[in-house]
């Protein structure tokens, strides 16, 4: 009697096991649905000839005839190839010289000993209360004050620091045991010797995503470059858009439109599928003490 009554509620546990995997994996199809819906119609515009666009006066969810004419117009409409050129040097140029700033500060605040220490950290650290638009400002009058409008330097200085960059290394080279740090100094080993061969090693999950994160934010920038930016040579992606909008298809071309994006779009697309794990676990362990 007891053997049925226990095969009762096992299966009534299995049961309502089954029934709630199955309600969670509707709802997570559903929401991936919702998310992916957007980038399926991005890329099934931009494979649409203006003509059959302009003549779907009810959207429709395929096409019988794609074509690629749209993303060749992407390249020669206006110069997307020399945009591309210009977001590969400001990104590369700027995460670079970020990562040159970034790891000495998260180093020294995270193991040197100096008088200040936690109260210029905490300083650091109000600076992240301040309001973007007002640093946009301060660093729009500098740069134009210094000369540097329409050029590399004036796009890529005021980016090549972080607060919340070196927070996030810091708390990661604190989780390295001091005692290493001790010992190297008994052994006579140098602060730069150390990080260089110690704490970057163990830190580099934290350190590519850093870089990962930095590379899509670079790309992404749009505010910052349409403002110091007038000269056409020096137009990133982001804000070669607006040029493309405005003067390469027109506004009424939008399957043109679409096959920029999609191009504009791939390259983070495939950073993201490939490094996203990374991501995850570098975030989650550069937040995590102990």
């Amino acid at each position: 009697m007891n053997q049925n009554r226990f095969d009762k509620i096992e299966k009534r546990a299995v049961r309502r096991k089954i029934v709630s995997r199955t309600v969670t994996y509707f709802l997570l199809t559903l929401w991936a649905l919702m998310v992916l819906f957007p980038f399926y119609w991005m890329i099934l515009t931009s494979v649409k000839s203006y003509g059959s666009y302009n003549a779907e006066y009810i959207p429709k969810f395929y096409t019988p005839a794609p074509t690629l004419e749209n993303y060749r117009s992407a390249f020669t409409a206006v110069p997307l190839a020399r945009y591309f050129l210009n977001t590969i040097i400001f990104t590369l140029a700027t995460t670079g010289l970020m990562m040159i700033v970034i790891i000495p500060a998260a180093f020294a605040f995270s193991r040197l000993e100096f008088r200040g220490k936690n109260l210029v950290f905490t300083l650091f650290l109000s600076l992240m209360m301040i309001p973007n638009e007002l640093v946009i400002i301060t660093n729009f009058q500098t740069i134009t004050n210094l000369g540097m409008r329409n050029t590399y330097l004036g796009l890529i200085l005021p980016s090549v620091t972080s607060v919340f960059y070196i927070y996030l290394l810091k708390e990661n080279f604190e989780q390295i045991p001091n005692e290493l740090y001790k010992a190297a100094k008994v052994d006579g080993t140098s602060d730069f010797k150390y990080l260089l061969r110690v704490m970057l090693p163990i830190s580099r999950p934290t350190i590519v995503t850093i870089i990962i994160l930095k590379v899509i934010e670079c790309w992404n920038s749009y505010v910052w470059p349409r403002l110091i930016t007038d000269d056409e040579m020096y137009y990133l992606v982001s804000n070669g858009i607006q040029e493309i909008r405005e003067n390469g298809f027109g506004r009424e071309n939008v399957p043109a439109m679409m096959a920029a994006v999609v191009v504009i779009s791939l390259p983070l697309i495939i950073i993201f599928l490939i490094f996203h794990k990374k991501i995850m676990a570098g975030v989650s362990r550069g937040g995590t003490k102990g």
